[in-house]
């Protein structure tokens, strides 16, 4: 009789075998989403970057100068100014980092804009490695 009671249910340390065994591999799982998210997310950057420097090409070429600030596409009023180029949401990066313009840009560029990746910081690797453009 007592074998029957015993084979009736898990021991305690079955269960925590069990339990540690799910968490590990809830771990990993939750970890592939949040880096395929970062990843997925520094290619928004990247096009959005890439939008907003073609919007800025285009304010040059109606107004004839570059903006000296992002806000000016938004809400120029220089003579020409065919806008708005570009909406106000649009001048912050998917961590909600405001976009660098830099005027001039670097590599003798008449302009760059930096977003700084998921870190928010200069520098970095992956997906925490400055993204410039154009």
């Amino acid at each position: 009789m007592s074998n029957r009671k015993r084979s009736q249910g898990f021991t305690l340390i079955e269960l925590i075998v069990v339990i540690t065994l799910i968490a590990a591999v809830l771990a990993v799982v939750a970890g592939k989403v949040i880096q395929n998210k970062h990843k997925a997310e520094y290619k928004l950057a990247q096009t959005q970057l890439t939008t907003l420097s073609a919007s800025i090409d285009q304010y040059e070429s109606d107004v004839g100068a570059l903006p000296d600030s992002l806000q000016q596409l938004v809400n120029g009023q220089a003579e020409g100014w065919l806008g708005p180029y570009a909406k106000a949401e649009e001048m912050k990066d998917p961590w909600h980092n405001a976009i660098e313009y830099h005027k001039p840009g670097s590599d003798d560029r008449p302009y760059s804009l930096t977003s700084l990746g998921v870190d928010g910081k200069p520098g970095g690797d992956g997906v925490d490695k400055d993204i410039v453009a154009p």
